[in-house]
């Protein structure tokens, strides 16, 4: 089955690069609107979105198709594809040079591939998480082609943990790393993959902010807890997603789980 990832991994470095160069000519030059759900959406959005549907739906046309922008319902197609066509808008209207295109493969209603691309700091990354689905192929998460794993280091006040902008109900009480705020779903939870932190927390992500990560992390050996009571798992066909939101936790280590998870649970009494 390599010959079909290759294709699939070599279809989302050809999209996003192509995307991305116009993305690039209007990041910073372009003003948001407010969605109903109080996140922002411009022009450039839009089009990227579009751009991606196309693609997919000429290159992959048994696919289905999960978009922040359009389609919120999931297909009742074994493959679908759920994209972020501008994660981190608000970084990418005020010129903050850290925005991405994100696109996760699911089969079966779960993830299998994620690809992740952030255009200002030209880093992909990609991964393969099979589970019991019974897919093989290729194995392992990626950055720029180059093989990333996890931190194996244990929390201490050296280490880093990434929060998002709804999860500072974490400040209440000792945390025994320190934070940083990055401001994109997607890029908070990749540094989890990379090594760069022990763990990160999106208070109120969409399915369409984690599609891509959750696999990633789990191929580089981390950990991904999904902190609502609901299962998330595999997705469920003709559900529309556009309203749920899934408090996530991404770690470094399975065995970190018990110890900051209760740290992290406040986000979702929060929210």
């Amino acid at each position: 089955m390599n010959e079909f990832w290759d294709r699939v991994l070599g279809f989302c470095e050809e999209t996003t690069k192509t995307v991305s160069s116009r993305l690039l000519q209007d990041f910073g030059k372009i003003q948001a609107s407010q969605k109903d759900d109080g996140s922002l959406v411009t022009e450039a959005d839009k089009w990227s979105d579009q751009q991606i549907r196309n693609a997919i739906a000429k290159t992959f046309p048994d696919h289905g198709i999960l978009s922040e922008e359009t389609v919120h319902i999931f297909p009742d197609n074994d493959w679908c594809w759920i994209i972020d066509p501008i994660d981190g808008t608000t970084n990418f209207t005020r010129g903050v040079p850290i925005w991405a295109i994100s696109m996760g493969l699911f089969y079966k209603g779960n993830p299998v591939f994620g690809f992740v691309y952030v255009p200002p700091l030209q880093q992909a990354f990609h991964g393969y998480w099979y589970g019991d689905s019974g897919l093989t192929g290729h194995t392992g998460a990626y950055l720029n082609r180059q093989p990333i794993k996890t931190r194996i280091d244990d929390p201490n006040g050296s280490q880093l943990f990434n929060l998002c902008a709804r999860s500072k109900a974490i400040f209440k009480q000792p945390f025994p790393c320190k934070t940083r705020m990055i401001g994109v779903a997607s890029y908070n939870l990749l540094l989890v993959a990379s090594g760069v932190v022990i763990g990160g927390v999106e208070a109120t992500p969409k399915i369409w902010d984690i599609a891509a990560v959750w696999t990633i992390i789990k191929a580089a050996g981390g950990e991904f807890v999904f902190l609502g009571k609901d299962p998330v798992l595999p997705l469920q066909v003709g559900k529309n997603y556009g309203d749920v939101s899934i408090p996530s936790l991404g770690i470094s280590r399975s065995d970190l789980v018990p110890k900051f998870k209760p740290l992290v649970e406040c986000v979702v009494k929060r929210n």
